[in-house]
């Protein structure tokens, strides 16, 4: 198929891209920014450009990885969002119904499942999220507008038989977290592959299946994480001792990270399961906690990728231009 894949200059494009030519689709790329994928420079937010996109390039299918994420808040006003998050995915799917598309499938987010009470972590015990998890509230511009874009998936599929796939995917950004500083750098990384973290290969792949199975499910939302080790009835104690946990399931990584100078979390707010991905899209991550505790048995290479010095393109593109904003993908 001709996959017109947006934010293909993006993180997540990068990887997503030859997975899609290794498995036979031809890959049009959308972003702002130049990239190796990318052959229209432009933004969703632009109905006419799109519009050109799908008529030049004789597109099948989309994949919508674009658009502003949470650290772009404080570089662009709430208005971007609106544009790029909400209306340029409503672009994207009018066009693939018009088309006749089968399938549309869409980058989300477990951020928007986070509402300020959950983000302050206050309670008892983790929180335990998956598809079902609610009322949901997010917290921020960025969510706000993933849940209504998600929401116009959903009517797609509703209104126009347009199969949409949503994917919650948890963290798998390699530069270092903007909020928290201890721990910081791979043994965040590290830690997180317990309950709210994959890699972006993982990522990618879950967008592969996602294409695949679309047509077979119609609609659904999924959360797209590594599998945690945890269950609902280990809720309390990951609040209160989640090191202790960590080391009843796995007994040699307390000695493990301390050889590396590395700490086990000493507590747990929040566990995203991802279950239903591989009960339904018939998907799994590859990569988990297990394998990181491998890689230091083996003294090989971390399973993930981490570059505190990585900038995103379309803000590398801002640079260059002394700051001028690009539109955003």
């Amino acid at each position: 198929m001709r996959i017109l894949l947006t934010g293909s200059s993006g993180w997540l494009g990068r990887f997503l891209a030859p997975m899609l030519r290794g498995a036979g689709h031809e890959v049009i790329g959308l972003d702002v920014a130049p990239g190796a994928d990318t052959k229209v420079l432009g933004s969703v937010a632009d109905r006419a450009l799109v519009e050109q996109v799908f008529a030049g390039h004789g597109i099948e299918a989309v994949i919508h990885a674009g658009g502003l994420h949470k650290p772009d808040i404080v570089r662009y006003p709430a208005q971007a969002f609106i544009d790029v998050n909400v209306t340029g995915t409503l672009n994207l799917l009018e066009c693939a119904a018009a088309a006749g598309h089968d399938r549309f499938v869409f980058t989300s987010t477990t951020s928007l499942m986070i509402s300020q009470a959950i983000r302050e972590e206050a309670g008892d015990a983790a929180v335990w999220l998956d598809e079902a998890s609610g009322p949901v509230a997010p917290r921020n511009i960025y969510g706000v507008t993933k849940l209504a874009a998600e929401g116009l998936c959903r009517v797609a599929w509703l209104e126009q038989g347009l199969a949409t796939i949503v994917l919650r995917t948890s963290r798998f950004f390699p530069e270092d977290d903007d909020t928290h500083a201890a721990p910081s750098g791979e043994n965040l990384k590290a830690n997180e592959l317990l309950h709210r973290r994959l890699t972006v290969e993982d990522a990618a792949r879950a967008h592969l299946a996602a294409l695949e199975r679309a047509p077979e499910i119609g609609h659904g939302v999924f959360v797209i994480s590594a599998p945690t080790p945890f269950t609902r009835a280990d809720c309390a104690a990951l609040k209160q001792d989640a090191a202790a946990v960590i080391a009843q399931a796995f007994p040699d990584a307390p000695a493990l990270y301390a050889a590396r100078g590395w700490t086990l979390p000493a507590g747990i707010g929040r566990v995203y399961d991802s279950g239903l991905a591989e009960r339904v899209l018939g998907f799994r991550c590859e990569t988990d906690f297990a394998a990181v505790l491998a890689a230091l048995r083996q003294g090989g290479a971390l399973p993930f990728a981490h570059d505190p010095a990585y900038v995103s393109p379309k803000e590398s593109g801002r640079r260059d231009l002394g700051e001028n904003p690009l539109p955003p993908a």
